[in-house]
């Protein structure tokens, strides 16, 4: 019903630390960009199935569930479960994004210093 919203509250605080840090490092070295990206596209495919399915409308209250409070009751507990499963899914395919990449690039700069032809010619033997 509203499954979309869990995933949508964090794409946009994670948008937010993203455009406060985007000067600094950090928002590079933690690949936010990626983690957006999935965010925001798992938002959109979501919020359009709910369109297709018309779950969504464009005249208040917008989301079908909240036209009775019954409705609106399982309408909260599929965005805390559902939502939250499908939110918690995305972060952890993104820190193992971020751990592989992180190893990956550790493991190329630790063969580089080991390779002789890294050194200079004065120092090969």
């Amino acid at each position: 019903m509203a499954c979309f919203l869990a995933p949508m509250a964090l794409a946009i605080v994670m948008t937010l630390v993203q455009l406060l840090t985007r000067h600094s490092d950090l928002s590079h070295k933690l690949k936010l960009s990626a983690l957006n990206t999935m965010l925001w596209g798992g938002v959109v495919i979501l919020a359009a199935e709910h369109v297709f399915h018309g779950e969504i409308t464009a005249w208040p209250p917008y989301l079908t569930a909240m036209s009775s409070p019954a409705d609106t009751a399982v309408m909260l507990s599929e965005i805390a479960s559902i939502g939250g499963s499908m939110t918690l899914a995305i972060s952890l395919t993104w820190m193992g994004l971020l751990a592989v990449t992180t190893l990956m690039t550790k493991k190329v700069s630790f063969k580089d210093e080991l390779s002789p032809l890294s050194k200079p010619l004065t120092a090969r033997k």
